[in-house]
């Protein structure tokens, strides 16, 4: 049975901020370091074939300090890359309550149904998610592999792994979601 290692990005200056990152490259903050430093010293003794990641720098940092520690590779899939918010990454989530407070709501809520201006929607980025996991797992049938995703990608990959509730995507990163987790990857997500 193959396992996902499912490790969410470290910190930076725009979760600090209260900032939509989306896709934008923004590094890790020392805070952000730290995390992934704890993160890594916590599952050192996890037998991992390869770390997944994409091509954001956060991601990329972070991976880069876990796969330091496991003594594995990094392999960057464009499909992993964040969900990409459209016009509103850069701005703070607060602008987004206050000036469009009924799409922060449905966004809260049910952000299925909201896609972000010249933005992507929750079912574009399960439908990418979806082929990446499809190409691990023909490459990887047993063990465990990791991906390291930063918010709300990692909330969605979750959702998808697990069936789990989406949440709110604004907060998931204040939610009570493990910064790790391990997940037994349910064959019905590719053979759906």
């Amino acid at each position: 049975m193959l396992t996902i290692l499912l490790i969410r990005t470290g910190a930076t200056e725009y979760d600090r901020q209260g900032r939509i990152q989306g896709t934008l490259d923004v590094p890790l903050s020392e805070d952000g370091r730290q995390q992934v430093e704890e993160v890594a010293r916590k599952i050192a003794d996890l037998e991992v074939a390869i770390i997944y990641t994409g091509p954001c720098s956060g991601p990329q940092q972070s991976a880069e300090i876990v796969a330091k520690q496991l003594d594995c590779k990094v392999k960057t899939i464009e499909k992993l890359g964040n969900l990409n918010h459209g016009l509103w990454q850069g701005m703070l989530i607060d602008d987004v309550k206050v000036k469009q407070p009924k799409v922060y709501k449905q966004w809260q809520e049910h952000p299925e149904t909201v896609c972000p201006p010249d933005g992507e929607s929750v079912q574009a980025v399960r439908e990418r998610l979806h082929e990446a996991l499809a190409k691990i797992s023909k490459k990887h049938k047993q063990g465990t592999v990791a991906i390291v995703a930063p918010e709300p990608l990692a909330s969605v990959l979750r959702n998808l792994l697990r069936n789990a509730p989406l949440g709110d995507l604004w907060r998931a990163e204040d939610q009570d979601q493990p910064l790790w987790e391990l997940i037994d990857f349910p064959t019905e997500v590719v053979s759906s």
